[in-house]
């Protein structure tokens, strides 16, 4: 397959060898899983990771609803990754957890994240999925960094991108029917491309990623097409923020995003 992006390296094995965890101790595990990549550790891996960590810690009855995530630091690709998981409150409804990942004694991120029980509810999306091609109608490759995704890029809403700001992505790797692993893979998927690509000029590019945030809305499953659905909200003093929506190939509303980056006028991003 072709690429739809520009080729940079990906992880070694599999997706679902990635993400798992070894459970050290109480609320400890480590990620052990481990390649040489001429980049930082992928945000989207370490933030899916520090989701499992935290989903491990709680009933199996709840599923996450929402994290708010800092990439502090740059990670190795060569090391292992300890997680270790605070247990702030167990309620009737709703588990909070704090979760930080560290290598060689600093940690590269803190998590929050918040699960509740399944509820019924009202249900009403707002947002329709664009009108879009198919992903079977558009040429398929690979996706830079991710293992086990392949993407198809549909028209974009603005002309000249470097990178998309709209794909569809799906894990070509069977995955179990676990809310909580569909939720990381969505959390993994998340952090690839930029919202902010619209505003690349003059060598102004997004870099680094800053902050991350999610809000798990409905269950999707990663293992068929997933609209990811990204657009630039604002620059402003050295960063940029943008907005994205994540649907199932039906239309569904499966999660939705913000991120700040890093925006500075220092050449070309790494994706």
């Amino acid at each position: 397959m072709a690429p739809i992006w520009p080729e940079t390296s990906r992880p070694s094995g599999t997706l679902l060898e990635l993400l798992t965890l070894e459970e050290l101790d109480r609320d400890l595990y480590r990620a052990t899983t481990v390649f040489d990549e001429p980049h930082p550790i992928y945000g989207g891996q370490v933030a899916a990771q520090a989701l499992l960590a935290a989903g491990g810690t709680v009933p199996s009855d709840r599923a996450p609803h929402s994290l708010h995530g800092y990439f502090l630091r740059g990670g190795d690709t060569r090391r292992d990754t300890i997680f270790r998981v605070d247990r702030d409150r167990d309620g009737r409804s709703f588990s909070a957890r704090r979760v930080v990942a560290v290598q060689n004694g600093e940690v590269i991120l803190n998590m929050s994240v918040s699960f509740h029980i399944q509820e019924k509810g009202l249900d009403l999306p707002v947002d329709a999925i664009p009108e879009l091609e198919a992903p079977e109608t558009l040429e398929r490759g690979r996706i830079p960094r991710l293992a086990s995704f392949e993407g198809a890029v549909p028209t974009q809403d603005h002309d000249g991108l470097e990178i998309p700001t709209r794909f569809w992505a799906r894990c070509t790797e069977r995955l179990p029917d676990d809310p909580l692993m569909h939720a990381a893979v969505l959390t993994y998927v998340s952090d690839t491309s930029s919202g902010l690509a619209g505003f690349h000029q003059d060598g102004w590019w997004t870099s680094s990623s800053l902050d991350h945030s999610m809000w798990f809305h409905r269950h999707i499953r990663l293992d068929d097409w997933v609209l990811v659905d990204l657009a630039p909200r604002t620059v402003s003093g050295g960063r940029g923020l943008y907005t994205g929506s994540m649907y199932s190939r039906e239309g569904v509303l499966g999660a939705s995003l913000t991120q700040e980056a890093l925006f500075r006028k220092v050449g070309p991003p790494g994706i």
